[in-house]
């Protein structure tokens, strides 16, 4: 049976499914020589990386697609999509397509559309820092393909 598969913010989830990606990317990168040693340095039991290693990865780890959809509601003046799209720069990603409806109380919902290239790896530290850009709001991961 294949799994179905959510985007879901790491607040609620329990905190042992990051510690289980963390150990598993520690092994990957050869930073851990087993796996005794990652859960040890997460803090986890071994049962509970086993249980959970297969079914749990953090989404930098994952090549899972070439295009990633973002939403932002957006205020209506000078620069903010500009800092955006020089934020999406600075992570050499490349702008697919920008749709932007007209502003309603001075704010505009844009969708931005991002050509990923084969790494996906730093998309949701990118989020992060395009959310504290002054001017937006409710900055999302809408999908990934």
């Amino acid at each position: 049976m294949q799994g179905k598969y959510l985007i879901v913010d790491t607040a609620l989830l329990p905190p042992y499914f990051e510690k289980v990606a963390r150990a598993r990317e520690l092994l990957d990168e050869g930073i851990a020589k087993d796996i005794s040693e990652a859960v040890s340095m997460v803090g986890i039991s071994r049962s509970t990386f086993y249980k959970y290693r297969d079914q749990v990865r953090d989404i930098s780890t994952v090549s899972m697609g070439r295009h990633a959809i973002i939403s932002m509601m957006m205020s209506h003046r000078v620069g903010v999509l500009s800092n955006v799209i020089g934020v999406i720069s600075d992570y050499d990603y490349s702008v697919w397509t920008i749709t932007q409806n007209p502003p309603v109380d001075a704010k505009a919902n844009v969708v931005i559309t991002l050509e990923l290239g084969e790494d996906a790896g730093a998309l949701d530290d990118m989020i992060r820092e395009i959310s504290n850009i002054p001017g937006l709001s409710k900055v999302q991961l809408l999908g990934m393909d």
